[in-house]
């Protein structure tokens, strides 16, 4: 097998793929995935490895230098690609855990937060305004927690119909809501129930968060039909995607111009988000009006 193939192979699907994740993060995670391949280093150590450098990395906006949020830019970086690495690997050596795809979801957050913290305790606090860029920033994060929910939906249940596969926020979470009775039967296995709760708790909101009747379309909507209209908006979906809105905030930092990533994402992010819900809509009414499958 030839490095392309092997590459794709590490992939979970193009289509899903955020367009910086496929032509940069990706690539440099599968030589990374190369070089540690015949390692014991596992999926799990390697996520853990890079919610640790992530979080270090959010931990030197806190300082509000340019030097400092220089390297905290370039610890995300890292960040970045080792997380894409944890889950290409597991692909390709088909050893992935239930517990990983879990912590790999919640590691992002835990990233997150703690940047979003580093730039309001660092930049907003020691800007001319702070009280201004504290509530600029938390709408900063309260759209990004939209947009990346918006995605998630939208990109798990475009799998679901590629896979052929039960409902991601549906049938799916009942294997989670198992996993976590299972832990608690058990003695220790702290942070294991702490990620496996939080994980819950997200996947419920999103649930409710969304129409009811999207849950079970998997079984509704002709397969091909559905691929077919969603894959274009799916593509503009990604541009609001964790990678992109991370990439977003590495490159204000090295221009040192915090203050353009919150407005980014507060007026041109919402703005692409709202025009995409509009045309997404109109897309799933075509769906329903064109029937179910027999």
């Amino acid at each position: 097998m030839s490095w392309f193939q092997e590459y794709k192979a590490s992939l979970k699907l193009i289509d899903v793929e955020e367009l910086l994740d496929l032509f940069f993060y990706r690539p440099l995670a599968f030589l990374f995935v190369k070089t540690i391949y015949k390692t014991n280093l596992t999926p799990n150590q390697i996520t853990s490895i890079a919610l640790i450098v992530g979080m270090i990395g959010g931990i030197f906006y806190f300082f509000n230098t340019h030097y400092a949020i220089t390297i905290g830019a370039i610890l995300l970086i890292t960040y970045d690609v080792l997380d894409c690495s944890d889950g290409m690997i597991a692909r390709l050596k088909k050893n992935g855990t239930f517990f990983g795809r879990i912590l790999d979801g919640i590691a992002d957050y835990f990233v997150t937060v703690t940047v979003y913290l580093g730039i309001g305790f660092g930049f907003a606090s020691n800007s001319t305004d702070p009280l201004f860029y504290w509530v600029l920033l938390v709408l900063a994060g309260a759209s990004n927690i939209v947009h990346a929910a918006t995605v998630d939906f939208y990109r798990n249940k475009y799998m679901d119909y590629a896979f052929n596969r039960d409902a991601t926020l549906g049938e799916n979470l009942k294997e989670f809501e198992e996993e976590s009775i299972k832990l608690n039967s058990q003695r220790g296995k702290y942070f294991q129930k702490f990620v496996v709760w939080i994980y819950l708790k997200y996947s419920s909101a999103q649930l409710k968060a969304s129409d009811s009747k999207d849950s079970s379309n998997i079984v509704k909507y002709n397969r091909e039909n559905y691929l077919k209209k969603n894959k274009r908006i799916l593509h503009l979906w990604t541009y609001l995607g964790p990678t992109t809105e991370l990439t977003l905030i590495i490159v204000a930092s090295f221009f040192n111009r915090l203050d353009l990533f919150m407005w980014v994402m507060v007026v041109v992010g919402n703005l692409y988000a709202l025009t995409l819900f509009i045309v997404q809509s109109q897309i799933n009414k075509k769906i329903e009006l064109e029937g179910s499958v027999s």
